[in-house]
C-alpha cells in the first residue's frame, strides 16, 4: 500500500513548509494518553501498554479520542519509539511504577542476537493502525508518524531502562566505539525502513524524538544525534523527497542551530528551556519552529497558562509556527486546561 502523493494543502503541511499560515495550527506530545478518562478506559481493556500498541483497533481508537475533544490539526500515531529495538528481537517490558524495561545490548555478542529479519512482520500491527487511520481521520487532520532517534532508543538498548544522565550508554560509546557504532548503525537502518513504511502506509508528516540529546557534549552530539538523522532523513527522502520532518533533539540549546543545517529537517520541536525571542531571531529564519509550552503550565492553568500561550503565540507569529508543548502533555493535566489552550489558539489570529 502506497501513498505516494504528499498533500500539501493541509494547515499543518503548510506550516511545516515554511508557509505563515492564517491561522497556527496545533498538536500537543502524548496528545493520546493517561491525562484522558477514556484511554485509562481502553488501556484496561488492553491489559498491557504493549497489548495496547499493538492491536491495531485500539490503537487507532486511542489516537482518534483527542481529536474528539480538541479539534488539533494534527494526529500522532499512538505507538511507542522502543517498538523498533523489540521488532529487532530485544526482550521488551512495560512494568508498572517502572516503565520500559529491557534486556541490556550492551556487548558485541549480544548486539549480533539483533536482527532486522522479520522486524517488519512484527511491526505489521502499527503498519495496519497507520492505514486505519489514514481513512478515519477528518480530511484536513494531517496524520503524523514518528520513531525514536537512534541516540536516544541506543540509550534504552544499552541501559535496558531509562535513565537520568545515560551514563552506561555514554560509557559505551567512549569505551567501546566499533560496537556502539554498529549499534547506531543498525538503528539507522531500521529506524529509516520503519519511517518509509509509515509513508508507504498514509503518514504525511513524520518526527524523529531525540529525548536524550542533551547529555551529550558538542563533538559527540555531532556523531550520535545529527549524523545519524541526517543519515535517517536522506533514506527517507530518497524515496518520499517531499515528507516533511520534524527533529526534537531535546536539551540541544545552542546547538540546535547545526542540528538544522546538518540534517535539513523541515521544522524542529523546541523544548521549554529555550526562550522565544532566541528562537525567533536565530532558528526561526531557518526552519519552522514547533513548541514550547511547558507541560506542567497546562497541569496549573490559570492566569499563567493564558499568558504563556498568548507570549508564544506572539513571539512567533512572523514566521513559520506549529503550537506545540515543549514536552509531552503529563498524566495529571486535567481535560479542561487542554480545551482552553485550544480555544485560544484556534481564535487566534495574527
Amino acid at each position: 500500500m502506497t501513498n505516494k502523493k504528499i498533500r500539501n494543502d493541509k494547515l499543518l503541511i503548510r506550516a511545516l513548509n515554511g508557509e505563515i499560515t492564517e491561522r497556527v495550527p496545533f498538536w500537543f506530545m502524548r496528545q493520546a494518553g493517561r491525562y484522558l478518562p477514556e484511554y485509562m478506559k481502553l488501556r484496561e481493556k488492553a491489559g498491557s501498554f504493549l497489548d495496547l500498541a499493538y492491536n491495531s483497533e485500539f490503537a487507532t481508537e486511542v489516537t482518534l479520542q483527542p481529536l474528539k475533544r480538541f479539534n488539533m490539526d494534527a494526529a500522532i500515531l499512538f505507538s511507542d519509539i522502543l517498538v523498533i529495538p523489540h521488532a529487532l528481537g530485544q526482550e521488551l517490558a512495560f512494568r508498572k511504577g517502572e516503565g520500559p524495561v529491557l534486556t541490556p545490548v550492551n556487548n558485541i555478542m549480544t548486539l549480533d542476537a539483533l536482527s532486522m529479519d522479520g522486524m517488519h512482520d512484527h511491526l505489521s500491527p502499527v503498519y495496519q493502525t497507520i492505514s486505519n487511520l489514514s481513512k478515519k481521520l477528518p480530511t484536513e487532520v494531517t496524520l503524523i508518524g514518528f520513531a525514536g532517534a537512534p541516540w536516544t532508543v541506543a540509550t534504552y538498548m544499552v541501559g535496558g531502562r531509562g535513565s537520568k544522565d545515560q551514563a552506561e550508554t555514554r560509557l559505551m560509546a567512549y569505551q567501546d566505539r566499533e560496537t556502539f557504532s554498529k549499534l547506531i548503525d543498525l538503528l539507522i537502518n531500521s529506524t529509516s525502513e520503519y519511517l518509509i513504511k509509515q509513508v508507504d502506509h498514509g503518514a504525511e508528516a513524520l518526527q524523529i524524538f531525540d529525548s536524550w540529546s542533551g547529555s551529550l557534549p558538542a563533538d559527540e552530539f555531532i556523531t550520535w544525534c545529527v549524523e545519524p538523522v541526517q543519515k535517517i532523513i536522506e533514506n527517507i527522502r530518497r524515496v518520499y523527497p517531499n515528507i516533511p520532518i520534524i527533529g526534537f533533539p531535546k536539551g540541544a540549546g545552542a546547538k540546535l542551530k547545526n542540528y538544522i543545517k546538518k540534517t535539513k529537517v523541515t521544522a524542529v520541536s523546541i523544548d521549554t528551556s529555550m526562550s522565544t525571542s532566541w528562537v525567533r531571531s536565530t532558528i526561526q529564519p531557518l526552519c519552522t519552529v514547533q513548541g514550547n509550552l511547558d507541560p506542567l503550565l497546562l497541569v496549573s492553568g490559570g492566569v499563567a497558562l493564558e499568558k504563556a500561550v498568548y507570549h508564544i503565540l506572539d513571539h512567533l507569529k512572523d514566521g513559520g509556527h506549529v503550537f506545540n508543548l515543549g514536552h509531552g502533555i503529563i498524566p495529571q493535566t486535567p481535560t479542561e486546561n487542554v480545551k482552553l489552550v485550544s480555544d485560544i489558539i484556534l481564535n487566534y489570529r495574527r
